[in-house]
């Protein structure tokens, strides 16, 4: 491994807390975190996507991309396609080496373990439980092809290692196995590609930058100079434009991460949302969109100008997210005669962009308590979480790679909303079964969460417990095997240690219950001596539901597993 690669990896693999992995380990998940960061740019544990030693059939990195979600578990993917009503699908898989040449018969070899794990109806390779969940997987997605009627399913594969691309034969090879996956026409689109050391640097550069985009907007009106702004601009936008540079994420599905910002996610095809797609429908009106809708509101940390050409970086749509998604959904109907009206608004300031947002959604029905919990309720969540001791410190992150620029900033300790949002409800909502079921979870128990009334330390317990508990996987503390069960170990913590009932209302009664738990996960050895003494019952009440034929990946979102677990923590010598 040349020496950048050697280094970038050392930096990824310390930022990330993977240092228990060997060399050929952590290579495998920087190349896996580098490839997969392409086609989703949230955050993610790149080393949950390693296929692991033996019976990987050459695949070291697998991933599926369900509408926009990234997956790796054949449970989590069954629930992805039941709940949608049309699929869009991308697999990725990635071969890691750090050999300094590529080794042409790998196309070769990976081309042929594909085509068994995808078309053949009973593997007979030895293959491990890992490649039988990826075949599991694949069945899922293909089991209602009335779902995937817009496109099959795409599929990306990655040769990574430290050599230079560029060699005939390999080309050759690259070639004849993207030809031999796309004769099974199970595939809309097909891309292999050799990925080579200074490649493999320009994609962790891209993957550990924030959002960007450019896109030309000739028609527009610089407003005059407002205190807190930068630079300010009205105008329109062809509605193509918006959609295709700023709106489409690499995998070709809408980027979701623009719109944490919003008070509100897309709200599915309501009233409003359905007439702005008649009117996108409707040749006679089409062209007057831009005169019926409100358009939308752009606020980005970075904006440069050339001529018409805008660049911004570091940005978010804070108004339109409904707009956007049904010009998303419509893009294939677009004319240029479709604009879209948009404001465009270069700030640093974090109040005055907190202003906007309230401004801006202001507008729409949405109530002030929604705006509350939103502008409010999160800004002190991250404060508070970054004011803790250095050593307790975490950073809630309320916007997409808000600290991937911070190279202070572990990535290990990164806390984002859908993460926070789990391990909350798993310690105390009694969901540890429901966050496999993230969009329903969050609609059901909307008013349980993140409520202005709330005691902020009680979410930053949650998110210290689950970075203790993440820590112990990492570093082999305890076994691989109960990953899926995580937040079933989550809620058993909190069941030992305060018991099966709520946390005290009362200030002084959560600060004592909260300490209990916070002195237990910051202490390493403590940690995983507790840990150790409850997964027991979590593999009691696995081996209980095996007995019946369930699949780990189904167990673990069963209220039956739950009761389980819960009932033999509390049956526990005293707390």
């Amino acid at each position: 491994m040349d020496i950048i690669t050697q280094g970038l990896t050392k930096q990824f693999q310390t930022e990330r807390g993977l240092d228990a992995l060997k060399d050929d380990e952590a290579f495998e998940a920087f190349a896996g975190f580098c490839v997969l960061s392409q086609f989703y740019e949230d955050e993610f544990d790149p080393d949950q996507f390693r296929m692991g030693a033996g019976g990987d059939l050459g695949i070291d990195v697998a991933a599926v991309i369900v509408n926009g979600e990234l997956l790796r578990d054949a449970a989590d993917v069954k629930d992805a396609v039941t709940q949608a009503k049309d699929l869009r699908v991308r697999f990725v898989v990635v071969q890691a080496k750090t050999s300094t040449a590529f080794q042409t018969k790998v196309f070769t070899d990976l081309a042929d373990n594909l085509l068994h794990v995808f078309t053949t109806k009973q593997l007979s390779y030895p293959c491990s439980d890992a490649v039988l969940n990826l075949r599991a997987c694949i069945d899922a997605i293909y089991a209602d092809v009335g779902k995937l009627t817009r496109e099959l399913p795409s599929i990306s594969v990655y040769y990574v290692s430290t050599g230079t691309v560029g060699d005939a034969l390999l080309e050759a090879k690259r070639a004849a196995a993207a030809e031999r996956l796309a004769s099974t026409n199970q595939f809309e689109h097909v891309d292999v590609r050799a990925v080579g050391a200074r490649e493999v640097r320009e994609l962790y550069k891209r993957a550990t930058d924030v959002l960007s985009a450019s896109f030309t907007m000739p028609k527009r009106i610089t407003l005059p100079k407002i205190p807190g702004v930068d630079q300010a601009f009205l105008g329109v936008l062809p509605a193509s434009e918006l959609v295709a540079r700023l709106l489409t994420d690499p995998s070709g599905g809408i980027r979701k991460t623009l719109f944490y910002e919003n008070v509100r996610d897309f709200q599915d095809y309501n009233p409003v949302n359905l007439e702005i797609q008649k009117t996108l429908r409707d040749q006679s009106r089409r062209d007057r969109f831009a005169v019926l809708n409100n358009g939308i509101t752009i606020v980005t940390r970075e904006l440069t100008t050339a001529g018409d050409e805008f660049r911004i970086r570091d940005f978010q749509i804070v108004n339109g997210c409904q707009t956007c998604h049904v010009l998303f959904d419509e893009r294939d109907a677009l004319t240029e005669g479709v604009q879209v009206n948009v404001r465009l608004i270069e700030s640093r300031d974090e109040s005055v962009i907190a202003g906007i947002i309230a401004a801006t959604n202001r507008q729409t029905a949405v109530s002030d308590d929604d705006l509350s919990a939103r502008e409010e309720f999160h800004k002190h969540l991250e404060d508070y979480f970054a004011a803790q001791p250095t050593q307790r410190r975490l950073f809630y992150e309320r916007r997409s790679k808000q600290y991937s620029a911070r190279p202070d900033v572990e990535k290990t300790r990164i806390v984002t909303r859908p993460a926070l949002t789990r391990a909350y409800a798993a310690m105390f909502l009694n969901e540890p079964a429901g966050v496999g079921h993230y969009k329903e979870l969050v609609t059901a128990r909307k008013d349980d969460l993140f409520r202005t009334d709330h005691n902020p330390l009680v979410y930053y317990t949650s998110a210290a417990t689950q970075y203790r508990l993440e820590w112990l996987l990492r570093n082999r503390k305890i076994p691989g095997t109960f990953g899926p069960a995580r937040y079933h170990v989550l809620a058993a913590i909190k069941t030992y240690l305060l018991g099966s009932g709520p946390v005290p209302a009362s200030p002084k009664g959560a600060q004592a219950a909260c300490k209990k738990i916070l002195d237990a996960m910051w202490s390493p050895l403590q940690a995983e001596y507790l840990v150790n003494r409850l997964l027991p019952a979590v593999t009691a009440a696995m081996e209980e539901e095996a007995k019946a034929g369930v699949p780990l990946g189904e167990m673990v979102r069963g209220k039956r597993f739950a009761d389980r677990v819960r009932a033999a923590v509390l049956a526990l010598p005293t707390r």
